[in-house]
């Protein structure tokens, strides 16, 4: 038994068919390539309509599909919001893979094939409760570091939505004042401390760095990339602190692009949260960096397909 994963990111669009117990069985990495609106959707559809005709010729078993998506996934309606694809305000992304389902296969398995999706904020932390480094913790945090920022939260083994499905934006975190017009498009917190925020914090010193190469300029002793990479450290200790005083979670799992080469800063990052978090729940929160790395929003995508309650099903799992 099987299910079909898909992980809509910033550039990309990763695919797979993974086993019930958590072993993936084929994988695919397509490009966007500047694709909006319905032909970002056709993107999806083909690739769910490819990994189908693949299990069926390896006599795989298919029980459902999973999609993990940037922005909001509005679980009354499957619509989604996708702040990096235009026409995607909310856009109707279950109705369009079932459509596609249907047309392809009939009845042979469209109507015992559930289609679930979910924001990536969710699916990173699922995926990291079902096979990553939150596996038997009902109270943890994932903080995605990349293009942008954003939390899946985990609290007494089930996800946070919030009201609206938009908990976990964590980007508009206020970690500074006074308030600046530059954080109305994407909030304080992402403005200074993601990979983008980054890159910019460079072009104000007048370096045309991106995230990889600051981190490689700090490594080789650069005064002006460690001046960025410390103040980067200040607003992430200071946002980790926050979600240990609110949450008081078992863990914080860092993720994300940028928590490939940052990911040596944590225990720095840890030092500076300990200034400013609630003293009892800092001393009992263990700082950690992502186990499963780039696949964590596709094995939290496999995670909804297998088991719909994901939210409460993954952490004992």
């Amino acid at each position: 038994m099987a299910v079909i994963a898909l992980d809509l990111g910033g550039t990309k669009l990763a695919s797979a068919i993974i086993s019930d117990r958590g072993r993936i069985l084929r994988h695919n990495v397509v490009l966007l390539e500047g694709r909006q609106g319905k032909a970002a959707g056709r993107l999806i559809c083909d690739e769910v309509v490819a990994l189908l005709t693949h299990a069926q010729a390896k006599h795989t078993r298919i029980t459902g599909i999973g999609v993990s998506v940037p922005g909001i996934s509005y679980s009354k309606t499957g619509r989604v919001w996708a702040p990096n694809i235009p026409g995607w305000s909310r856009y109707p992304l279950k109705r369009e893979i079932e459509t596609a389902v249907s047309r392809h296969f009939q009845a042979r398995i469209s109507g015992n094939l559930p289609v679930n999706i979910a924001s990536d904020r969710a699916c990173h932390i699922l995926g990291e409760a079902w096979r990553g480094n939150a596996k038997g913790c009902s109270n943890a945090i994932f903080l995605a570091v990349g293009t942008g920022i954003g939390a899946g939260i985990m609290v007494g083994g089930k996800v946070l939505n919030g009201a609206h499905d938009v908990a976990g934006a964590v980007g508009w975190m206020a970690l500074e004042r006074p308030f600046r017009r530059e954080y109305v498009r994407c909030g304080c917190f992402e403005f200074h401390a993601s990979g983008n925020g980054l890159a910019k914090a460079a072009r104000q010193l007048r370096k045309d760095w991106r995230a990889a190469e600051i981190f490689a300029s700090f490594d080789t002793g650069d005064p002006l990339a460690k001046e960025i990479v410390t103040s980067a450290i200040q607003y992430w200790g200071m946002a980790g602190a926050n979600l240990v005083s609110l949450f008081d979670p078992e863990k914080i799992i860092f993720g994300g692009g940028v928590f490939g080469p940052a990911r040596k800063f944590i225990p720095a990052i840890y030092a500076e949260a300990k200034r400013w978090a609630q003293p009892i729940a800092i001393k009992q929160v263990n700082f950690c960096s992502s186990k499963l790395g780039a696949d964590a929003g596709l094995f939290g995508a496999a995670g909804i397909a297998l088991r719909p309650r994901a939210c409460s099903a993954l952490s004992n799992a």
